[in-house]
């Protein structure tokens, strides 16, 4: 190459870095009253436990259909209506296999797994979230859905009020919105190109997870922005009391590894439009069983893909009606049926006959 074209290369490269330091984008969470849009959230997990020289597989798979609806807005603060909309659910223990699919009577045996998913379905909390750091402060509605979950299992009454808590359920929903800053990025910026967000879900007997996100603007990716994520999982074994569980967690020592995903982020529609998760989990757990201690080796794999729709994906497809014209307007005639010519037959020529010879 030339001096003059290797000098032409190092300009372009001059005059692209910047362009590249400077790409930005003002991620912002929009609502408008009243008009819904929903989300559909897949998770398979799978997992290897081992005690001892028994081992136990489980492969699961759920997906929950969520509707939001913005109700109310005061300056920052937005009341959003979150319904269960539907749950389907499929669960391998040790090949014992339990499903369940609120979109469809399946006619299965009832289980009481089932009875339990089957409960949730239709479940509505009214969130109140502030715009401002995206953290949901209020949320109404668990009162009712604990009600529903003991309906078919009294004995779960303990248990879901220690780990189903205001706090828990609040939690819950803030990963929602709270992995969007809500203010301008810039890619490559060491203080606005990263934020990061920690949240723990206490779940009393079950253990607490402490998650640390890292989130990473990484430019467009068409019309949409694209966010890396990285997470950190630590947990942490439950409280003294098992809250109507037949087993103790008395110490735990797991590990998250190989944990993040991305997020992609319409700045037009102002909302997450496809997230995507994976956590690998490993290490050991100390269960205490009747007074016996018992360490078990767990391994768990889990993937979660998040899809944001503007119509319900559950909703029955609705055939449009044909058209009546307004009262007064002329109907249209007909078409009228092409005349069909009839081919003239022509009379059959006598037949010749043998002229006689004389």
């Amino acid at each position: 190459m030339s001096r003059f074209g290797l000098m032409a290369v190092l300009a372009g490269c001059v005059l692209l870095t910047p362009a590249y330091a400077q790409e930005k984008s003002t991620l912002k969470w929009k609502f408008e009253k009243d008009k819904s849009f929903f989300q559909k959230m897949t998770t398979t997990t799978k997992q290897n436990m081992k005690v001892g020289d028994n081992e136990v597989k489980q492969d699961q798979s759920q997906t929950f259909y969520f509707s939001w609806t913005p109700v109310k807005q005061d300056g920052d603060t937005w009341e959003l209506k979150q319904r269960i909309e539907g749950v389907t659910m499929s669960i391998d223990i040790g090949g014992n296999k339990i499903s369940y699919d609120s979109t469809k009577d399946t006619g299965e045996a009832a289980n009481p797994l089932s009875e339990f998913f089957k409960a949730l379905k239709g479940s509505e909390f009214v969130i109140t979230l502030n715009t401002k750091d995206n953290k949901v402060t209020k949320i109404a509605g668990r009162d009712e859905f604990i009600r529903k979950m003991v309906v078919s299992n009294p004995q779960m009454q303990s248990l879901l009020d220690k780990i189903l808590n205001e706090q828990a359920l609040k939690d819950m929903a803030e990963p929602t919105f709270g992995a969007i800053p809500g203010y301008e990025v810039t890619k490559g910026d060491a203080k606005s190109g990263t934020w990061k967000r920690s949240s723990t879900f206490d779940l009393g007997p079950i253990g607490k997870y402490e998650n640390t996100y890292t989130y990473t603007y990484e430019g467009k990716d068409k019309a949409l922005d694209k966010i890396k994520v990285d997470l950190n999982l630590v947990y942490k074994a439950g409280e003294s009391t098992a809250g109507g569980l037949p087993f103790k967690i008395t110490s735990a020592d797991l590990k998250s590894k190989a944990a993040g995903g991305s997020i992609l982020f319409d700045p037009a529609k102002g909302r997450v439009e496809k997230s995507s998760t994976s956590l690998t989990v490993d290490g050991t757990l100390t269960i205490e069983i009747g007074g016996q201690s018992t360490k078990v080796a767990l391994a768990q794999t889990q993937e979660t893909v998040v899809d944001t729709l503007d119509a319900n994906p559950l909703a029955p497809a609705v055939t449009p009606a044909p058209s009546t014209p307004a009262p007064g307007a002329p109907v249209p005639a007909a078409p009228a049926k092409p005349e069909v010519k009839k081919e003239e037959t022509k009379p059959a020529a006598p037949a010749k006959t043998e002229e006689k010879k004389k």
